[in-house]
């Protein structure tokens, strides 16, 4: 090896974090989470991946000049979560690796506090995060166990639901833990999943047998199996959950349970092969009875909506809240402006407000201070959907909705 090939190793292996974020059609929300991601690693040695997966919505154009330093891959079709992922990983040269999706926000203090976390236990193969829903609960996804035949039994029948706090019925969301603590997990949600790279070599990477879900599950799986012990950590972000995802389509019911069957076929099918049969008929139950629930309730979502008058909180400056006035009316929402977030605070205990939208961008609230206040309103007691709006994109994105 010579001297330049020395110099460059050495270079690869000053990288400290590598952030790979697939993306499919929604470009405000991964314009967002880009904003968030760059600001929590302005002090950090780290590269950022997007891997389009053939999106129409001309992502990658919008996003490339407003975002210089990121690294974009531009697919010609759709290859699936599984496999854009492994693109940018194999391209990717940090030590630790993070896999994001494009519909988060991360407070400014989050992906710093998981390395220095994975710097300090050598044991630990990933981590997770404290994942937020829309209006600051916690989404249960953030914690996993392994959905053995047995655990899987207890979720589709209902047991889990009826015995949440259970180490035995309620070991598929393992709400035992507490939410405010570091804890050893099984499952990391593929939504944020940070990696140590030599544990990601050890067992390979995500598995391209799965198309849309499931490759969090199955390689976390392959952690524990090789030694590796994977971790929960109390530090927020924000999930919306699957913004770029037809919910109410067959294709997203079909894919989201298949995953479960990929995932029994390829680690518990030689072991449980009676118990498989049952697991193959309950998803396919299961699958059909969630598509019927989902179409259902869009309907009345949809039926609903006309009759609902909705009111948005905002809190911003003045050149912006003008903005935010004239996206309003055309939208057919009432705002109504705070000048900080104890104002906020106040303003939503005294009447009811649907949504509450933060300026972002350079003269915005640091997300980690949105975060942190729409946690602590939902634990109060107040149910308020979280909107943003970045005076760049003149967007106002609220839950379900992109207003401009």
């Amino acid at each position: 090896m010579n001297v330049l090939q020395k110099r460059a190793k050495m270079k690869a292996n000053s990288m400290k974090l590598s952030v790979v974020i697939v993306s499919y059609n929604v470009r405000h929300y991964l314009f967002q989470c880009l904003d968030s991601v760059l600001r929590a690693t302005a002090e950090m040695d780290a590269d950022v991946w997007v891997v389009d997966n053939c999106s129409t919505d001309g992502s990658v154009s919008l996003l490339r000049d407003h975002f210089p330093d990121v690294h974009f891959i531009q697919n010609e079709e759709n290859v699936g979560f599984a496999r854009a992922n492994n693109q940018a990983i194999r391209l990717s040269q940090g030590e630790y690796v993070l896999l994001l999706n494009p519909d988060t926000i991360v407070g400014e203090d989050v992906l710093q506090g998981c390395v220095d976390f994975l710097d300090k236990h050598p044991e630990a193969g990933a981590t997770g995060t404290m994942m937020l829903n829309r209006n600051g609960s916690f989404a249960y996804e953030s914690r996993r166990g392994v959905p053995t035949p047995a655990t899987a039994f207890y979720k589709f029948s209902g047991l889990c639901s009826l015995f949440p706090y259970s180490r035995r019925f309620g070991k598929y969301y393992m709400r035992y833990l507490d939410r405010n603590e570091v804890s050893e997990i099984e499952i990391i949600s593929g939504a944020f999943f940070m990696l140590r790279r030599t544990a990601l070599e050890q067992v390979g990477l995500l598995s391209e047998e799965y198309f849309m879900y499931g490759e969090d599950i199955d390689l976390s799986y392959s952690l524990l199996k090789a030694g590796w012990h994977n971790y929960y950590q109390p530090l927020p972000i924000l999930h919306y959950k699957g913004e770029s995802t037809q919910k109410t389509s067959f294709r997203y019911v079909h894919s989201f349970y298949n995953a479960m069957l990929i995932f029994f076929d390829r680690h518990f099918r030689h072991r449980y092969r009676l118990f498989t049969l049952f697991v193959h008929l309950a998803v396919d139950i299961k699958g059909f009875f969630e598509y019927v629930y989902r179409q259902l309730k869009h309907l009345l979502q949809r039926h609903s909506g006309s009759e609902i008058t909705y009111y948005l909180l905002y809190v911003g400056n003045e050149q912006s809240w003008s903005a935010v006035e004239a996206i309003c009316q055309r939208a057919a929402i009432i705002p109504q402006r705070a000048k900080s977030t104890e104002e906020a605070r106040e303003l939503a205990r005294a009447r009811t407000f649907n949504y509450i939208a933060f300026q972002t961008g350079n003269e915005g609230t640091p997300y980690s201070e949105i975060l942190r206040f729409l946690q602590s309103i939902y634990d109060n007691g107040l149910d308020l959907h979280l909107g943003t709006f970045n005076q760049t994109t003149n967007i106002l994105l609220l839950p379900n909705d992109i207003c401009n």
